[in-house]
């Protein structure tokens, strides 16, 4: 079957469809309704199935005879320590930490957060919780007490799992001060804590609400899998950048479990056995779907890495991890290759490992630059595929499908939607409009299975922020066009559009011709207030490391490259060189603070943000370039 085909078939009869991918999977129950309607009107996928996401990926893989597999491999350069785990280990392990939560009282439907680093206990807790079907809740290790604190009284969870310390490159993160500190603050403290103890920062436990992992796990006997239905929450994931009142994503057991196995074959084109790494944190929607839940749903080896891109120890970190352990494919969002070029302009270290085992790289999370693209493509020889996704919708909206047919692949695309999604470009008024034409990306209803059902416990919050937008569609956030083969272009969120006198322009537009600058490692555009024309485009760039130039003649070029390349209708005229920008810890540029410092408005510090000192240096160099 051609992807045209498959893709069709997926619109025109989703039920028929959805029905045979529901078939690769091992239920306890099929299900028979394969499309049904809730009590709010909409769509919901296999609601009379029964499983368990836990056994499908450990239980399921041991009793066919793959016990002996190896199922996670922990790296971790920040600590030099290594380890890995068989099908049939870490199912022993998941167990019997199930059974320490049932000893604390973790019934069917109780929430327990997950405030850990990247250690394979992190993974272990999540399992243990899907094997119970107890709703899990990672929240990003490190974060703040305040953001803690508003996740632990929006998910009420009855125990948290948690870790003395995360490690970093250059710092350790004491965690239990942050987390005590948090169920101080907290109106539904939970009843325990279950704490590991890392040798490289013990912690005080606090007896008796705070257990001790070890002690607790010794004492524990395995817990078996319990059926679960498959509308029956798996987790919740508070979106990164969240402001105010915390947005949980709801994610059910069925369609969840459909389409990991699905896009795990047909868009990373895996097959049990082989070695799939997504360089990620569990904290964040990749970790969930593609370091634990997808590549053990398709019996493959995942990679769990707790170390950087660089300085763990260099810039080569990425590829010895893949000569390693022979991995098959590789995901990591852009940001993370931009650092790897930054301090490896020609990608040298690659030459020091073996990457015979690599077939593809993956990226996604934000946009990917032709520029970023080409780099990759020319020193590692490997396809790259651009897809786009969100945590709402748990897996890739749309992808080059490489698993069912690789298509032409287009510099700066994300190729065509995946299958169930339809995708649309819509005017500000809700109309389609014609390719090549820039607009509203929205997905028509019925979303494909693994995308959200509803916001934890808000459900009206739901509908106002997705679906009441225009009628019968999912509004993702995203402005893009498609052209005239149907490929999607996105160009980033709605409100990186600026208005220069009346024309709409993307900044990622603008960042893609700054970005083939031979001297710009990384940049991003933001808008500027403008008296005369609404608003300007500022140039913030950083230089790949070597490169001496001087900062006006940077911004000459920069100014006549959008020239020549976008018009003079971009106005633009201003380039500020910075040594780093602001991100969330997933590697996303915090653009609306950037915006806020460029406008001399009051902004207020993520809880996302990776190194708030860089802020006070980016302000500093916007002073002395005189931007406002």
């Amino acid at each position: 079957m051609t992807f045209a085909s498959e893709y069709q078939q997926s619109i025109a009869q989703p039920e028929v469809f959805w029905r045979q991918q529901a078939q690769r999977i091992a239920w306890f129950k099929s299900p028979k309704q394969i499309l049904s309607l809730d009590e709010h009107g909409h769509h919901r996928w296999f609601a009379d199935g029964q499983l368990n996401t836990a056994h499908l990926a450990l239980d399921h893989h041991v009793l066919e005879g793959r016990g002996e597999q190896i199922a996670l491999i922990y790296d971790s350069p920040v600590t030099k320590s290594k380890a890995q785990y068989t099908y049939y280990q870490l199912t022993e392990w998941v167990a019997r930490f199930a059974g320490v939560l049932v000893n604390l009282g973790v019934q069917m439907g109780d929430r327990v957060v997950i405030y850990m680093p990247m250690i394979p206990e992190a993974v272990v807790a999540m399992l243990a919780c899907a094997r119970i079907g107890a709703i899990h809740s990672v929240v990003f290790g490190g974060f703040a007490a305040k953001e803690l604190a508003a996740r632990i009284d929006d998910a009420e969870p009855k125990v948290i799992v948690s870790a003395s310390c995360g490690v970093e490159v250059d710092r350790v993160i004491a965690y239990k001060p942050i987390l005590d500190d948090a169920i101080a603050m907290s109106q539904c403290p939970p009843q325990h804590c279950v704490v590991l103890q890392r040798d490289v920062a013990p912690c005080a436990l606090q007896a008796p609400r705070d257990l001790d992992w070890q002690q607790a796990i010794e004492h524990a006997e395995p817990a078996d899998c319990v059926s679960v239905n498959a509308l029956d929450p798996l987790y919740i994931l508070y979106t990164s950048g969240t402001t105010g009142s915390p947005k949980g994503v709801v994610r059910d057991h069925g369609g969840h479990a459909v389409a990991m196995e699905y896009s795990m074959q047909a868009i990373y084109n895996m097959q049990p056995g082989q070695v799939f790494w997504a360089a990620s944190d569990i904290g964040w929607v990749v970790g969930h779907s593609y370091i634990v839940y997808g590549p053990l749903i398709r019996g493959c080896t995942t990679v769990l890495y707790e170390g950087k891109p660089v300085r763990t120890p260099d810039a080569g970190a990425f590829w010895r991890v893949c000569a390693e352990y022979g991995v098959s494919a590789l995901f990591a969002a852009p940001t993370a290759f931009r650092a790897i070029r930054k301090e490896d302009p020609e990608c040298l270290l690659a030459q020091d490992y073996d990457l015979s085992a690599l077939q593809t790289i993956y990226m996604a999370g934000e946009r990917l630059d032709p520029s970023t693209y080409d780099w990759v493509v020319k020193h590692i020889q490997r396809p790259v595929i651009d897809h786009w996704w969100q945590t709402e919708t748990g897996w890739a909206i749309a992808a080059n499908p490489v698993g069912i047919e690789a298509l032409p692949v287009k510099a700066g695309s994300v190729t065509l939607p995946s299958a169930g999604y339809q995708v649309d470009i819509l005017s500000p008024t809700g109309q389609p409009i014609a390719a090549n034409e820039q607009g509203i990306i929205a997905i028509k209803r019925p979303l494909p299975p693994g995308c959200l059902p509803t916001l934890w416990r808000n459900h009206a919050r739901f509908e106002a922020g997705y679906l009441s937008t225009f009628s019968g569609y999912y509004i993702t956030g995203d402005g893009g066009y498609k052209d005239a083969d149907g490929y999607l272009y996105v160009l980033g969120r709605t409100d990186d559009i600026i208005n220069i006198a009346g024309h709409r322009l993307s900044t990622g537009e603008m960042e893609e011709v700054l970005a083939s600058h031979s001297a710009v490692a990384e940049c991003a555009v933001i808008g500027q207030n403008s008296d005369l024309k609404g608003e300007e485009p500022l140039g913030l760039v950083l230089l790949k490391d070597g490169v001496d130039i001087d900062h006006d003649q940077l911004q000459q070029e920069l100014v006549a490259l959008v020239r020549q390349n976008i018009g003079a209708v971009a106005s633009f005229k201003q380039v500020v060189v910075l040594q780093r920008l602001p991100k969330t810890r997933s590697g996303k540029i915090l653009r609306k603070v950037l915006r806020n410092m460029a406008n001399g408005e009051e902004y207020s510090v993520p809880a996302t943000i990776d190194d708030p000192a860089c802020l006070q240096e980016i302000e500093a160099a916007m002073r002395q370039a005189h931007v406002k």
